[in-house]
Order: structure tokens, then sequence, then C-alpha cells
């Protein structure tokens, strides 16, 4: 041991200012004790599980530090479809904090939270004080929700039905992180719930808290900066996803094709799409990752619009505490490239 340790103390004293040495100089015999500590400081942060990529990305940038919270729809799954997994089942039963987002949008942990997540606190982010909420759009270019496509209609309001959100939990858009300070409000939330489930380390996450404030500041401003030469132009979305964005940073939308990304338009729909596409101008129509390539070349033949591709909910990203910021630079950099082409 004492072997291994020495080559890697000699370079880490060599690394060390000389100003700095005297206040940091430790008995070399303490080393595997210190390192001992640490490790059980890491053991002993609590379980915080969050439903998806983006609640996830402002939990891990808020726990560096102290921990790495657990993820329940990684990779390109949907919160929409979503089938809940043993192992995510034992990390609900197990966890001390859990945030989501709310029933409006993961529905499928809506049961699973009252019967597994009783021993944790359940923190509902839409309820976070500050947020800004718009209401679902329906209507003209938008997909109505009661348009007679029994489908569609049963899959409206991403993926569940619409009048159960009216009367149960309030009809607003739930793709409430797709704004800046919205982002804000519910890093506000996600402290103040660690800070009194962990207070050992409340000082970790107040820090770490304000810096990710002061990140979200800049990104606003970056966003906006990005967008400001486009934001004129008119275009269609497969999916109504993006209103907090739009919203945000004052971007024309001409309308959507459809309410959930679950749902497959019908050809009555696309045509009427492709119709609104020629007469309103549109410059792009923008897709996602799931959606099928084909229905886009649809939509746009015969008009001037061109493609491009969203990715609201980070399917194509690696989950972590710099997602959020890809995520939206992502989306404002796409619309910048297909609007500025067309």
């Amino acid at each position: 041991m004492k072997r291994a340790l020495g080559p890697a103390l000699k370079t880490l004293a060599r690394r060390i200012p000389a100003a700095l040495a005297p206040a940091l100089a430790i008995p070399a015999l303490a080393i595997p004790a210190l390192l001992f500590a640490g490790s059980m400081r890491a053991a002993d942060a609590p379980l915080v599980v969050t439903s998806i990529k983006p609640v996830h990305s402002l939990v891990s940038a808020i726990m560096q530090g102290v921990g790495e919270p657990q993820l329940i729809v990684d990779g390109a799954a949907s919160p929409h479809t979503y089938n809940l997994k043993p192992s995510n089942a034992r990390a609900l039963q197990d966890a001390k904090v859990i945030f989501w987002v709310g029933p409006g949008l993961e529905a499928f942990l809506e049961k699973p939270l009252q019967a597994l997540g009783a021993d944790a606190s359940v923190v509902e982010l839409d309820n976070a004080p500050g947020l800004i909420k718009l209401p679902f759009r329906e209507g003209g270019a938008f997909e109505p929700h009661d348009d007679g496509d029994a489908a569609e209609h049963e899959s409206a309001s991403d993926g569940h039905d619409h009048a159960t959100d009216e009367h149960d939990h309030g009809a607003f858009d739930t793709h409430l992180w797709l704004d800046p300070m919205n982002a804000k409000a519910m890093a506000m939330m996600i402290t103040t719930t660690l800070v009194a489930a962990d207070p050992a380390n409340a000082l970790t996450y107040q820090a770490n808290a304000k810096a990710l404030d002061d990140k979200l500041t800049a990104l606003d401003k970056e966003l906006a900066a990005t967008v400001a030469p486009v934001k004129a132009k008119p275009f269609i979305v497969f999916h109504d996803a993006y209103q907090y964005f739009e919203h945000r940073y004052g971007i024309r939308v001409a309308g959507s094709i459809t309410v959930s990304p679950e749902t497959i338009p019908g050809a009555e729909r696309v045509s009427e799409i492709h119709r609104k596409v020629g007469e309103l101008g549109a410059t792009c129509v923008f897709a996602e990752p799931q959606f099928e390539p084909r229905l886009i070349d649809v939509v746009i033949e015969g008009t001037r619009a061109k493609s491009g591709v969203l990715d609201p909910e980070a399917a194509t990203l690696k989950a972590g505490p710099d997602l959020y910021f890809t995520l939206m630079r992502g989306i404002a950099d796409s619309m910048k490239a297909c609007l500025s082409s067309a």
C-alpha cells in the first residue's frame, strides 16, 4: 500500500503551489484514512431518483460533489410510453428523495409512487414556485383535441386523456423545462428539498445551485442571441412541445402536426398541414428523432420549406449535469440552421 501511494504523493506534492504547501501538508500515513472517510461520505449520500433526463440534469448539477441521482427514463425512451422496470421499482422503494415533473407528463409514475415511494420525499416540480405555465394549444393550425379521430384523441395531451388532465391536474403544457427561467424555478425547489433531506451537505448544494443559476442566466442570453436573426420566420413542428421556448424568445410557430409524439398523424391531417405549409409560408418543418423521416418529406413536398430535427426530451443525449445546456443549445442551433438556410 505504501509503495503504491508513494509515487502518487510525490506527484501531488510537486503540483501544490509552494505558498499552499504548509496549509495542505498531510502526513503520509493519514492519506488512507482520509480516502476511506471520503468513500464513506459518498456512500452516505441520500439515494435520489429522477424521472426524465432534463430533471436528472438539473439535480445532477446541484448534487455534484455529494452523489449522483438515479434516472428512470434513460436512453431514447419516452415518458409518454415508458414501462417501469424492476430496477426502477427497487430504486423508488429505496429512495429518500424522488423528483418528477408531475402526472401530466410522467403518467406511468403516478401509481408506482403511491405504492413504492411512501417513505420518500416525492417532489412534483410542476408545483415549483415561480413557474410559468402555459395552457395547451388547440384549434387553428394546431391539432384540436376533439377532432373526432379516436386514435389521436386517445393519445392527445402527450399520450393520455386530456379531459382527465383538465379535471385533475390543470390543462397546462408540461414541457416546462424548455424555458431557462422555469429551470431556475425547478432548481430552487430541488435545492430546498435536498438541503432539508441532507443538511450535512447543505453548503455544497447551495453553492452548486448558485453556480447553476448563474449558468442558466448566461444560457438565456446566449439562446436569445442565437435565435434573434430568425425568430420572425414561421415554422411547423410535428409535436407541439416547444411553446415555452417560443414564448421565452418570441419565436413564430405556425402550427403542429400532432399533439402526441406517439400518434402517427392520419393522411387527412398530413394533407392539411401540407396545405398550411404553403399557405403560411412556413420556412421549416421540424421532426423529432423518433419520427419517420418519410412523413416530413410528404409534408414539405412541393413547398419551399426545409426540414430539421428537434429533441425536446433529450432522447439522443447522454445523461448528466451538462445535458440541460446541450439540449437547449441544440434546439436553438437547429432552429437557426434550418430557418437561416430556407
